[in-house]
């Protein structure tokens, strides 16, 4: 049974918390559940789509960190440990190398979407060509 539903734009996927790999990051992120912001087309890294949070500060550093999340990983840069990027989540679609403007990232791989892969890329494609949709992270019932 999975750990989230995760909501984009009405399409509903759902995701398993990576607890042994990332356990400070999984902790957290309960902590803001239920989590609603809006999500937006990457710029830089490739067949995703990210979440920008500013300078919120998540308060956890790296763990199980990549740049090359692959299809189905949500990951989160922790922002404040550098000056390259701000806070943010990513959910990789297809093939993906996480970077801003200044260069290449690292984020905490946390969440994997196992099934539904390519509804999830003909919806964050979606997000490409339409533009923002709302995202929400819930419990799993």
């Amino acid at each position: 049974m999975a750990d989230i539903t995760i909501d984009i734009g009405g399409e509903i996927f759902h995701a398993f918390f990576e607890d042994k790999a990332a356990p400070s990051t999984c902790a957290r992120f309960r902590q803001l559940l239920p989590y609603k912001d809006r999500i937006i087309h990457v710029r830089w890294s490739g067949e995703a789509c990210w979440i920008p949070m500013g300078e919120r500060d998540l308060s956890i550093g790296y763990e199980n960190a990549t740049s090359y999340p692959a299809p189905g990983q949500v990951i989160v840069h922790p922002g404040h440990l550098n000056n390259m990027s701000e806070t943010e989540i990513l959910v990789a679609y297809g093939p993906c190398c996480f970077a801003s403007k200044a260069g290449q990232l690292a984020g905490n791989h946390f969440l994997t979407i196992r099934e539904g892969l390519d509804r999830l890329a003909d919806t964050c494609r979606s997000v490409l060509w339409d533009g923002n949709k709302p995202i929400t992270f819930s419990a799993a019932p």
